[in-house]
């Protein structure tokens, strides 16, 4: 960080992820639960290097000395990176195997290291190795100077340094049909595919062991599928030994874009991008303890430095073992489950179309559910009334109702468009996967724009009631994906005011033909539109912003970035608007500097669900206006991308946001404050305050808002109607 007018972008990076990895330390946590944040952290580190240290490696190598707006340069950024991360994984690991391994252990569920393994359980999992492991893994050797085997940024891999042994019968096959030298060694590797669960449960025998050190209760032993390999890789490599050996797993430069140029093939010039990813540069190795000099032989063969070099105790690669915070039959080591509340507005098995028409309905995931939004589309499938569905999908989960639904409504003769985002990373193979799916199955599927990424989530609807055309809106803050719906916090608005649905054929218009920009009545569209007017309207509120009339904005974002919002917002501190900020992650704004930003205060808030939504509020004396958004204040959501805020146009939803808003703000059990030296202090309540957590009070207000009395919930159909 530095003492200038910005915090730079991905040390604060770092420190949100500082944030994640506090949850994590708690004590008073059940240890599923500090596992999960531990492995978050694994997880964002490995997509960081990917995609945001690739990006400053980059730039070095070309030659870039330019300061970032904080003033650091390249050089300074990637000395500063590692030196953060290396802080932040040392104490991530020390928390794992000091505190939450041992924690899980007495609580039932034990991991067991081959050195402690019990002669039953060496013989199990040696059987489990040969009959289930063995026949799957393929071992690859690592020819001198030849390049190395293929080796994605997702998966663990497992280097062996093989020397010749004394064969007792015959002769051994080498690789290539040669001995190596007097005193030479073979290298191999073997790649673990992400397919294969690295968790594996052991039978029986934990009773004894629990009883004796003292522990009651039932247990499960559980081994890590690359210790397994690691002990009997051998087999692999009859008439050679396994001298040294080393687990690792590299980080690969994914910050490059498809050819957008290539229209006419644009699915193929995707797969290439794919395809590339798994031979780019390196630009981070993670390895076990282990031998020296198959680290340094990959090193040297992936051109890393010793800088790009992450030495971890085991297991590493935490993200690929989330499936351990979701075992069945260990409640007691996690939270209690909490309840995701129907949406009151809602009920039975009436129409979503008769609803809405009698008004606006705001949905807050994962308080209330995603049902409704299914149910959306499954309506308009089986609808004889709706004549056409136009959506933006950006992200959605492997097995999509949603896709199932449009593909039904294609067969069903409506007409359906789906522009499908392939340039959202890292869910690029899937996307393609349920494209085809969808161009199969009758959907005009368009393929987002040239140079640049869709990220606007919104679907249109097209009904035909009483001999006229009526058009129904969904907007949302997050994806249509329902698995992350239960993590996510968004806001999602249904609607059919005819301003907005005018909006929205004009914007699939615009996406999906040719259309010089077009002015919106209630819709604000980036690249376009969208960052002109925040800057509007954060300058409106610093006009009107008097001594006896202070201004106000709030805004809860994931990502504060961008030089002219920030700037922005400083000449509205300046001018007396009292401006709160709920910044999830990354912030660049330096509040509380005396001048500047004094009248600045920003929160970011880590708890049990990812906060997610955008929520714009200016106080525009006392005509105030609240906004919703899928775009973040970053360069990129308002420069490079599509992106859409509308507003909240109902006074009971509107009241509802600004509640919600301000909630924020209070919560004094989950919340970090900023400081201007880029330090975050958590935020306890006052002598005789009483503790307020945001998602808690959320929660209750979902619980608060069903009905008395008994109600259907809102159904989701898995198959179409009887007719």
């Amino acid at each position: 960080m530095t003492g200038g007018r910005y915090f730079n972008r991905d040390l604060s990076w770092i420190d949100f992820n500082r944030r994640v990895l506090e949850e994590g330390l708690r004590s008073d946590l059940p240890p599923l639960e500090r596992f999960r944040f531990l492995a978050i952290v694994s997880s964002n580190l490995d997509e960081f290097f990917m995609v945001r240290v690739a990006a400053v490696k980059r730039a070095l190598r070309n030659g870039g000395n330019n300061p970032d707006p904080s003033g650091l340069s390249p050089a300074e950024q990637l000395r500063e990176i590692s030196e953060k991360v290396r802080s932040l994984v040392s104490r991530q690991y020390a928390c794992l195997l000091d505190e939450v391994f041992p924690e899980l252990a007495k609580g039932g569920l034990v991991l067991v290291r081959p050195q402690a393994y019990t002669r039953s359980q060496r013989d199990y999992l040696e059987s489990f190795f040969m009959t289930r492991i063995y026949p799957i893994l393929t071992p690859l050797r690592v020819e001198d100077e030849a390049p190395l085997p293929s080796i994605d940024s997702f998966c663990m891999n497992a280097a062996f340094l093989l020397m010749p042994e004394n064969p007792c019968q015959g002769e051994p096959v080498y690789p290539g049909g040669e001995k190596p030298e007097s005193g030479g060694a073979y290298i191999a590797m073997v790649q673990i595919p992400q397919t294969l669960n690295r968790i594996i449960r052991l039978p029986g025998e934990t009773e004894a062991r629990r009883r004796d050190a003292g522990e009651t209760g039932e247990a499960v032993c559980w081994a890590l599928l690359e210790d397994l390999l690691v002990t009997w890789g051998a087999r692999f490599f009859p008439g050679l030994q396994v001298k040294e050996s080393l687990l690792f797993k590299v980080n690969r430069d994914a910050d490059f874009s498809v050819d957008e140029r290539r229209d006419e093939d644009f699915i193929e010039a995707m797969e290439e991008v794919l395809e590339s990813r798994e031979k780019s540069r390196a630009v981070r190795m993670v390895y076990s303890p282990g031998s020296l000099r198959l680290r340094d032989e990959l090193a040297r063969r992936l051109s890393l430095e010793e800088d790009d070099l992450y030495c971890l105790e085991e297991p590493f690669n935490l993200g690929g073992l989330f499936d351990l915070a979701g075992l069945q039959g260990f409640d007691v080591l996690r939270e209690k489950a909490r309840r995701i509340y129907p949406c009151p507005a809602f009920s039975g098995d009436e129409p979503v179309w008769d609803r809405i028409s009698q008004g606006d309905v705001m949905i807050h995931l994962p308080y209330q559910s995603f049902d409704p939004v299914v149910r959306f589309f499954q309506d308009a499938a089986h609808d004889p009334q709706v004549i056409s569905v136009k959506t933006a999908l950006y992200r959605t989960s492997g097995n999509s109702p949603i896709i199932r639904a449009l593909e039904e409504a294609a067969m069903n003769g409506k007409q359906v468009i789906a522009l499908v985002e392939l340039k959202a990373r890292f869910d690029e193979e899937r996307n393609i996967s349920w494209a085809n799916r969808l161009e199969k199955a009758g959907v005009i599927v368009v393929y987002g724009l040239a140079r640049l990424k869709v990220h606007a989530k919104i679907t249109l609807v097209i009904r035909e009631e009483q001999d006229q055309i009526k058009r129904y809106v969904h907007l949302s803050t997050g994806n249509y994906n329902d698995k992350t719906a239960r993590l996510y916090e968004d806001l999602c608005l249904f609607t059919c005011r005819e301003d907005i649905a005018f909006d929205a054929g004009l914007l699939f218009n615009m996406i999906t033909g040719y259309s010089a920009i077009q002015p919106m009545r209630k819709l604000v569209i980036a690249p376009t539109s969208l960052k002109r007017r925040l800057l509007e309207l954060i300058g409106r509120e610093a006009n009107r912003s008097g001594q006896g009339n202070p201004g106000k904005i709030m805004a809860k974002v994931n990502s504060l970035v961008d030089p002219e919002i920030i700037d922005a917002l400083y000449r509205a501190s300046q001018a007396g608007v009292r401006v709160l900020l709920c910044v999830r992650g990354i912030c660049a704004l330096v509040p509380g500097l005396p001048g500047l930003s004094e009248n600045i205060r920003v929160i970011s808030v880590i708890d049990r669900y990812l906060e997610h939504s955008r929520i714009f509020y200016f106080a525009n004396g006392g005509a105030e206006e609240i906004f919703l958004s899928s775009a973040d204040w970053m360069p990129r959501n308002l420069d490079r991308r599509i992106e859409l805020m509308f507003p909240v146009l109902q006074e009971n939803i509107r009241a509802r946001i600004r509640d919600t808003l301000e909630a924020y703000f209070r919560d004094n059990v989950q919340a970090r404050l900023l400081e201007s030296g880029g330090g975050w202090s958590r935020l306890c309540p006052a002598p005789g305050e009483t503790p307020f957590r945001v998602q808690e009070y959320l929660l209750s207000r979902a619980a608060a808002e069903q009905p008395e009395t008994a109600r259907t919930e809102f159904v989701v159909r898995r198959s179409p109607p009887s007719r």
